[in-house]
């Protein structure tokens, strides 16, 4: 920790998972943590959970053995592109926000472009009280008792019945664990916390060949009751796509910020250099710098577009709550 926050006793979670050197296990994936100094009865009164979770997942009794810890992601930062009234923005061909009628998203599924509003510990709480009001008044203000529900295509609903269909009588030969394994070893290896262009390309290449795969996956379970099977695909089929979005745009994304850091450019690249006086300096074009927004589009081959959507960072009202520059987190 002191070679990666040297200015910080305890730093977040990226740069304390910075911080972990892997090698322990027949891949040298994880490290070990150890718990067992501390007296049984202790573990089993404050501890509890991480003493049950370590037992049934790594078979470990944690008061005679360390935990195998395989440090990978905190989460996802971002989410569906939302305007300040919650409603779900896309982008035209100009670039410009357009509104998705009648989608909305808060907290953790949203991202509103609201500086420190969300993926900060509790601040995802606040970010769901402040924009899932806000979609609540927004509704109220454009949907009214007894308004008239635009009529549904003939075909609504027929698309996701054939992929169950479709996934229930496949004639493949791959098991879903075998591909959601390729897959989450691809990420840890290639997409986790130390990052370099040629790895993420290589990622990219990896992930390619599993989506090419998931058209030779088998369910084995062909019941529609409490199939776990057939919920474990679904699962994989949307983790694909999640996949593909994250790696694609971390591979395009030639900065360091936050949980995405490029050893290859180790520097944020704003349209400011804010560790500077603002003072004489020339704002970069749009294309330019990297304090945007990612935008991933993916097609039914998991072939990825990316387009970019700028930080909205200007109050509503100025005297309320003056704007606040962005400023490079140190440590």
């Amino acid at each position: 920790m002191p070679h990666h926050a040297p200015l910080f006793v305890i730093a977040s979670i990226h740069v304390t998972f910075c911080s972990f050197t892997r090698g322990c296990g027949p891949n040298k994936d994880y490290i070990h943590l150890q718990l067992h100094h501390l007296p049984p009865e202790q573990l089993h009164s404050r501890l509890p959970g991480i003493s049950e979770t370590a037992l049934i997942f790594g078979g470990v009794d944690i008061t005679k053995e360390p935990i195998p810890v395989l440090p990978t992601v905190h989460y996802n930062m971002g989410g569906t592109p939302t305007n300040y009234k919650g409603e779900v923005v896309t982008l035209n061909s100009d670039g410009e926000d357009v509104v998705v009628p009648g989608l909305y998203a808060a907290g953790e599924g949203a991202s509103a472009s609201v500086h420190g509003a969300n993926r900060l510990g509790a601040n995802s709480l606040l970010d769901l009280v402040i924009f899932g009001r806000s979609c609540a008044n927004t509704i109220a203000s454009k949907s009214k008792p007894g308004d008239k529900l635009p009529e549904l295509p003939e075909n609504a609903g027929e698309e996701s019945v054939a992929n169950i269909d479709q996934l229930l009588n496949s004639k493949g030969d791959i098991p879903t664990a075998v591909l959601r394994d390729r897959m989450q070893k691809a990420m840890q290896s290639n997409a986790a916390v130390f990052r370099t262009g040629p790895v993420l390309r290589e990622g990219i290449q990896k992930l390619e060949g599993v989506y090419s795969d998931m058209k030779h996956i088998k369910v084995f379970d062909k019941s529609l009751i409490w199939n776990t099977d057939l919920v474990e695909t679904l699962e994989l089929q949307n983790l694909m796509i999640n996949s593909m979005q994250t790696i694609v745009g971390a591979e395009a994304r030639e900065e360091s910020r936050g949980a995405h850091a490029r050893e290859d450019f180790k520097d944020r690249v704003d349209e400011y250099d804010y560790t500077k006086p603002l003072e004489g300096q020339r704002k970069l074009e749009f294309n330019e710098h990297w304090r945007k927004h990612t935008l991933a589009f993916s097609d039914k081959s998991g072939k990825v577009t990316l387009k970019y959507r700028p930080v909205i960072d200007t109050p509503l009202d100025e005297k309320k709550c003056p704007h606040v520059p962005p400023k490079p987190r140190v440590y």
